[in-house]
C-alpha cells in the first residue's frame, strides 16, 4: 500500500481532520500489554532524529511505522509496543516534532493545528494540551498526544504561537486559546 500524505493543514477544516484521523488512526497501544522485551537499541535525540545502534534511520516510512507504536509509562520512560512485545527506546528530549502550525477558523473559537515530523496531525485542545516547560530564559512548548507521547514545538511553531499570543488583547499575558482551551505559554519553574 503506497504511503499517501496527510492534507495540507493550511486549509484543513476540523472536520477534515477528524475525519483524516479516524481513518489514520493510532492502533490500540492501550490494550496491549505485552512482556517487557530488552532494549530497542533505538534512540531519538533532541531534534527527533532517529537512530538504530547509532546509525541515523533514514527510512521515513520507518519513522513513521515505528512512531505509531510509541507509548510512554508512568516513569516517563518511552515504549515500542506491538500485541507480542514491548521494546525501550531511548529518547533526549520529546520523539517528534512539530514542524508545521495552522489556525482553524472553522467555528467561532480559534484551533491550533499542527503536523509532526512523522505526519501525525493533531489539533490542541482539551484532548492534546500545550504545555510550557524549560525556563524563562529557554523556554519550550510541547504537544502531550496519546499514549503519553510529546510533540516539541520547532523553532518556526513556537514564534507563530508566541506571536498569536502576543497579538491577543493582553500581548503581557502570554497565553494562547485553542479549541476552547487556555494554554500559558510561560514555564512553570
Amino acid at each position: 500500500m503506497p504511503y499517501e500524505p496527510p492534507p495540507s493543514i493550511a486549509n484543513l477544516s476540523l472536520d477534515a481532520l477528524a475525519q483524516w484521523t479516524a481513518d489514520n488512526g493510532l492502533p490500540p497501544l492501550d490494550k496491549w500489554n505485552p512482556p517487557e522485551n530488552g532494549h530497542s537499541r533505538m534512540r531519538i535525540d533532541a531534534q527527533g532524529n532517529w537512530f538504530h545502534d547509532g546509525a541515523p534511520l533514514t527510512r521515513p516510512a520507518m519513522v513513521r511505522a515505528f512512531s505509531r507504536l510509541l507509548k510512554r509509562d508512568d516513569k516517563g520512560q518511552y515504549w515500542l509496543v506491538t500485541p507480542q512485545e514491548k521494546q525501550r527506546i531511548d529518547v533526549e528530549d520529546a520523539p517528534l516534532m512539530a514542524v508545521e502550525m495552522a489556525i482553524s477558523d472553522a467555528t467561532s473559537e480559534q484551533t491550533l493545528l499542527f503536523r509532526t515530523n512523522t505526519d501525525r496531525l493533531v489539533a490542541a485542545g482539551a484532548d492534546v494540551p500545550l504545555i510550557a516547560r524549560g525556563s524563562i530564559d529557554v523556554p519550550a512548548l510541547y504537544l502531550l498526544l496519546p499514549f503519553g507521547v510529546e510533540a516539541r514545538l520547532n523553532r518556526n511553531c513556537y514564534l507563530d504561537v508566541v506571536a498569536l499570543a502576543m497579538a491577543a488583547d493582553d500581548p503581557q499575558d502570554l497565553t494562547i486559546r485553542s479549541a476552547g482551551q487556555d494554554f500559558s505559554l510561560v514555564p512553570q519553574t
